[in-house]
């Protein structure tokens, strides 16, 4: 497991774009046979991808027993069908549904191409499958605008429940390559993109920094971009695609966000 330091705002202005990518962009996520993790000191979140079967293992930087004995977990299924074995219990999931596993879970085991994202947590909740039907969709957006599109609620106040890892999905419709504009910060949560669902030759121009000074990261197919408190975050591909957000942090609010106007981005 890679481990990556907190960032201050005003260490980014004498960054180049090597340091950028170096600090905030999850590039090697995908590795057949293996889980590949990422620890982000931006709130202990970990971001991790595996490939094929292979067991949830438990990094020593975790100081821990097994990796879900003060942690968290939601996997999100990005590849065909797959499964999730946690403790013994196999659950089958299909294209971007989503498996949320309590903090105890001991042995979990994959099979298949999924995306996960695991927060601290310090209580305890079961362990829940969800579809697309199951979450809570919100058609956001225009066409004229470039970005039409859905967002999926799956763990949240009102859908599966958690310490404090808030998870959804996004879909943009065809034609439309925006996401997240306007777009804001959050000053209580750190926030993960990762995006996927675009040929390999496409790419996803995401935003990040200070609203009055961004920056950009040029992110491929199946990598995942660190946002701390005080980036924005939000991008626009060269197609339409879809995007895993997940937060954690002081609360699960989803509305609980610093709006930023497009007149204010500089």
């Amino acid at each position: 497991m890679e481990t990556r330091p907190a960032t201050a705002p005003d260490q980014v202005a004498s960054m180049d774009t090597g340091r950028l990518r170096e600090r905030f962009l999850v590039e090697d996520l995908f590795r057949p046979g293996e889980v590949r993790l990422t620890y982000s000191h931006e709130d202990r979140i970990v971001v991790g991808g595996v490939a094929g079967a292979a067991d949830l293992p438990c990094p020593e930087q975790l100081r821990s027993e097994f990796f879900l004995e003060r942690r968290e977990l939601g996997v999100v299924n990005i590849g065909g069908p797959g499964a999730v074995t946690v403790d013994g219990t196999r659950h089958e999931l299909a294209a971007k549904e989503v498996l949320y596993v309590g903090r105890g879970a001991r042995q979990v085991h994959f099979d298949g191409r999924f995306y996960l994202v695991s927060t601290p947590a310090h209580t305890s909740h079961p362990t829940v499958r969800a579809t697309l039907d199951d979450a809570e969709p919100v058609r956001l957006g225009s066409a004229d605008g470039s970005n039409d599109r859905t967002i999926y609620k799956f763990i949240h106040l009102k859908g599966i429940q958690s310490c404090q890892l808030v998870l959804g999905v996004t879909v943009l419709e065809p034609g439309s390559m925006w996401n997240t504009m306007p777009c804001h910060t959050h000053e209580r949560r750190t926030e993960v993109y990762f995006y996927f669902d675009l040929p390999e030759t496409d790419r996803v121009v995401h935003l990040m920094g200070r609203p009055d000074a961004t920056r950009n990261l040029i992110v491929a197919p199946e990598q995942a971009v660190i946002s701390p408190y005080w980036s924005v975050h939000c991008g626009f591909g060269t197609r339409s695609y879809a995007f895993v957000w997940a937060m954690g942090g002081e609360n699960q609010a989803y509305d609980d966000m610093e709006p930023v106007s497009i007149g204010e981005l500089r």
